[in-house]
């Protein structure tokens, strides 16, 4: 019994503890509230929403492990998917081709791309501090989407495009499969590759790893790179979602995606996390709002709920790091 116990610790890591907790809180606290919250209905609605902020999630993901930040997201999710529906809109709207699908998609990861790579080069080679650099890239993303789109919103899409945001394949959201292999992905990234490693010695020490013979300037613009192709895959899911594409969609959700990292067990310094305890915790933060929902509480509630459980996240941690270091001390 107590080899599988370490074997079990040792797939899922100890990191993997405070999620599947929170987990198993919610769903125990909810089921026993609300007579439907344990329900394929509940269940369902989790799997076609979540894939929105969890893909956003996995764009703040590698920044956060380099010790940095992106903040300008969600703005480049939008700017992504605005790429996507020019593309659509100048090849007949409602009537494109599905041939037109291709030319959209790259579009819009050439965007998300273009836009990552553009931050990443600031924060490599100007060294200036990512929560300045992305901060400036936000309110420019911001601008110029409100002013490509003066203010309003562009739709009118080929039927197709709906499925992406809507459709089923065996019975599981579309978009749900999407998030999966992206989730996937980056696990593999994080585990099984040197820009991985690579990503985690620059946020456990920039110093070190530049005198370590890592490529650390190219290694942060590859950072944000695949940091603007996850916005743009997930300007493509709200596209499809919505019908529509505005500069505004999701803007609530940037902060909550930082909430999903730090309550998964990445480090807010850098340097230490995994995919897998965000992933859950992305379950958890959507299972704790469609419960709130059912209960009849205002949105307005989740959110603030969302705030107060960063706060105990962040306190609980801190609580416990220092506990770690006085027993080590009277060691």
């Amino acid at each position: 019994m107590k080899a599988f116990v370490r074997n079990f610790r040792a797939s899922f890591g100890p990191d993997m503890g405070g999620p599947m907790v929170a987990l198993v809180a919610v769903l125990l606290i909810f089921g026993l509230a609300a007579d439907n919250f344990l329900s394929m209905a509940t269940f369902g609605s989790v799997a076609f929403q979540l894939p929105e902020l969890g893909l956003l999630t996995l764009a703040m993901l590698l920044p956060l492990l380099t010790g940095g930040i992106n903040l300008s997201i969600t703005f480049a999710a939008n700017l992504s998917g605005l790429a996507a529906a020019w593309v659509w809109q100048t090849h007949g709207g409602v009537d494109a081709p599905t041939s037109a699908f291709l030319f959209a998609c790259l579009a819009a990861l050439g965007t998300g791309a273009a836009t990552g790579a553009l931050t990443g080069v600031a924060i490599a080679y100007t060294r200036a501090h990512p929560i300045l650099v992305t901060l400036s890239m936000m309110i420019f993303l911001r601008g110029l989407g409100e002013f490509l789109t003066r203010g309003g919103d562009i739709s009118g899409f080929p039927s197709y495009v709906g499925l992406i945001g809507h459709g089923s394949i065996f019975g599981l959201p579309v978009p749900l499969l999407i998030f999966l292999v992206c989730v996937a992905t980056w696990h593999v990234l994080l585990t099984r590759s040197k820009l991985g490693f690579g990503l985690l010695m620059i946020g456990s020490n920039l110093e070190a790893a530049h005198y370590s013979g890592l490529n650390t300037r190219k290694i942060v613009v590859l950072v944000y790179t695949l940091s603007g192709i996850m916005c743009a895959i997930a300007g493509i899911i709200m596209l499809a979602r919505f019908n529509s594409v505005r500069v505004g969609h999701g803007e609530s959700y940037l902060l909550i995606t930082v909430l999903a990292a730090f309550l998964g067990g990445i480090n807010p310094f850098g340097g230490f996390g995994r995919v897998l305890p965000v992933f859950v915790a992305l379950i958890v933060l959507q299972l704790l709002s469609s419960g709130l929902n059912l209960m009849g509480a205002n949105q307005h509630l989740a959110t603030a709920l969302w705030g107060v459980l960063m706060i105990v996240v962040m306190a609980a941690r801190t609580l416990a790091s220092n506990s770690h270091i006085f027993r080590r001390k009277k060691a």
